[in-house]
């Protein structure tokens, strides 16, 4: 994951007019709600990806 991603939108609100938060790494601020929230990275899963097989519902 980069050390560069960025939300897309609010996880309170949906909105997208987000900024960083002077508070830190991965501190975000909506100024739609005036909320503050940190996102954080916390690794990968040890079960990995499941694929089904199928591809779909039968009709």
């Amino acid at each position: 994951m980069s050390e560069r991603a960025a939300p897309f939108h609010c996880p309170y609100c949906g909105d997208e007019d987000l900024r960083p938060n002077e508070t830190g790494h991965g501190a975000w601020e909506c100024a739609a709600c005036n909320r503050a929230f940190q996102l954080k990275f916390l690794g990968l899963l040890a079960r990995g990806v499941r694929h089904t097989d199928g591809g779909g519902e039968e009709i």
